[in-house]
């Protein structure tokens, strides 16, 4: 039996996941009340329908807060067969308050007395005890839907097996830090491109500014040392039950050393992984804004 639960604040994309996994098959259910997840997933799993066993339930702060406070104790009434991965999506405050000044929907959790910012970080408190238990994280605060969909499919439809799926992310640290990060590396000591001309307009995707990254002593020992501490950890991480790891690479801007040093490693655990993906951040925001 497959079984996903969304979960994650409000404005943060969790229809659009549903809707993914109902486009691959899942039978989807939103604002399930969270007690009813054990009797359902007996239900899925007597059924002799075996497309039927595909499952997605979202479950957020619609719920009544005593049932979400106990949802550790849900999933351990879980049949054994079922065994879950709940996904949560979140993004900046920023960004939510954004979202929901755009579309003038109300907060599940605004009122009269409170206000959109207030229920916005109540809603984190309420969601705390899912948000703990998830088994992958994802920042949605630069994506769109259809970046949204894209990532969803590569880390959760099309993951093609029980190993443990790598997402290799460069980013640009004067836009935050993304925060569904399970291990960030900051490579803003390396030789910066960007202050060559040249190179400037280029990306570390680029044959200039890669031929250049090349060249660099510091960028290859910091190659080699993130290379050989994933080596050294990944059997670990995989030995714990884990299943998603995303790796963070920051720069300054997001463009040059981050991107180069990504690829680069993810170029090196594709040969011997399944479930290696990487994404630029920055970049996929840049093609967001020209269209």
């Amino acid at each position: 039996m497959k079984l996903v639960i969304i979960s994650g604040r409000s404005g943060s994309g969790k229809s659009t996941a549903l809707n993914l996994l109902e486009d691959c098959g899942f039978y989807c259910i939103d604002n399930l009340p969270a007690t009813l997840l054990p009797e359902l997933a007996r239900i899925t799993l007597a059924s002799p329908d075996q497309e039927a066993r595909q499952l997605a339930v979202c479950i957020d702060a619609r719920n009544a807060p005593e049932d979400l406070a106990h949802f550790p104790a849900l999933l351990e009434q879980l049949p054994k067969d079922a065994k879950p991965v709940i996904v949560y999506l979140d993004a900046l405050d920023s960004t939510l308050i954004k979202r929901f000044s755009e579309t003038r929907r109300p907060h599940p959790l605004s009122n009269e007395e409170r206000a959109l910012q207030e229920a916005i970080h109540a809603e984190r408190d309420l969601l705390e005890p899912i948000a703990h238990r998830a088994d992958l994280m994802i920042d949605t605060s630069h994506l769109n839907l259809y970046s949204l969909r894209d990532v969803l499919r590569k880390r959760l439809v099309d993951k093609h097996s029980n190993s443990l799926s790598i997402l290799f992310e460069s980013f640009a640290y004067r836009r935050g830090v993304p925060i569904d990060a399970d291990l960030v590396f900051d490579v803003r000591c390396l030789p910066n491109p960007y202050w060559d001309p040249e190179l400037r307009h280029y990306s570390g995707l680029d044959k200039p500014v890669i031929d250049f990254l090349d060249q660099q002593e510091p960028c290859q020992r910091m190659f080699h040392d993130i290379r050989d501490f994933l080596e050294h950890w990944l059997p670990r991480y995989s030995e714990s039950d884990r299943h998603y790891l995303t790796i963070a690479i920051g720069c300054t801007g997001g463009q040059h050393r981050s991107v180069y040093l990504c690829e680069k490693l993810g170029q090196h655990f594709s040969a011997n992984r399944d479930n290696v993906q990487i994404r630029h951040r920055e970049l996929v925001s840049l093609q967001m804004d020209k269209h």
